[in-house]
């Protein structure tokens, strides 16, 4: 990467996250979004938006319409907050992970593990780490942008967890114990479930309910 690509992107990063506080604050400077826009325009993304913010006079500008214009130039921007500035989104991960936890004892897992922000990722997601110290985040890692909803966010664990443990430990797990088949971790409807392929299709449980139907593994 170039410099002055690395100080575009450190500048218009810094505008972003001002804009983005502004409008969560309720105090925005509609200066930040015209020097966004100006940023944007300057290395050609040129959307609506962007156009509007700097061809107007702010000061010309009804606050509830410059708030709407920040709202559209922050989204052609493809700015997503990170957990420091979303910190709900770290607690709707968490609560998912108080209930994902309650399968990991059908593996033979105790503990209570934790939700680990990887800050050495690009970009910056999550993790979970187990109460032994290992760290599952083999399957990936979990993105702020997953942790909007809780049911997808709790869909999203269960899928990082089954597939790190796969990779950590090479055995299948969750498995049907009518198909003998491993199940996946799926989004049905507005649930989050463990989804077994076998007779074409069915929930074996949902998600953080293992234990009614595989019972509690002696620890590994």
């Amino acid at each position: 990467m170039s410099n002055a690509m690395a100080e575009y992107e450190a500048d218009t990063e810094q505008l972003k996250r001002r804009v983005y506080l502004g409008l969560r604050e309720g105090n925005l400077d509609p200066q930040d979004v015209v020097a966004l826009a100006c940023e944007l325009l300057d290395w050609s993304r040129c959307t609506e938006a962007v156009l509007e913010v700097v061809e107007r006079n702010p000061a010309e500008v009804p606050r509830a319409e410059m708030t709407a214009l920040a709202r559209r130039v922050l989204d052609d921007a493809g700015f997503d907050p990170g957990f420091d500035l979303a910190p709900g989104r770290l607690e709707t991960l968490r609560a998912a992970l108080r209930i994902a936890a309650r399968d990991l004892p059908t593996r033979g897992i105790e503990g209570e593990p934790q939700i680990e922000v990887l800050e050495d990722w690009f970009a910056v997601g999550a993790g979970v780490r187990l109460a032994g110290g290992e760290r599952l985040d083999w399957g990936g890692h979990i993105l702020p942008g997953m942790c909007d909803d809780p049911t997808t966010a709790l869909t999203s664990l269960a899928v990082l967890i089954q597939e790190s443990l796969l990779e950590w430990t090479w055995q299948v797990w969750p498995v049907c114990p009518r198909h003998d088949l491993g199940v996946h971790g799926s989004q049905r409807g507005r649930e989050a479930v463990w989804w077994c392929a076998g007779d074409g299709g069915h929930v074996l449980a949902p998600v953080g309910e293992l234990a009614n139907v595989l019972g509690r593994r002696r620890p590994t």
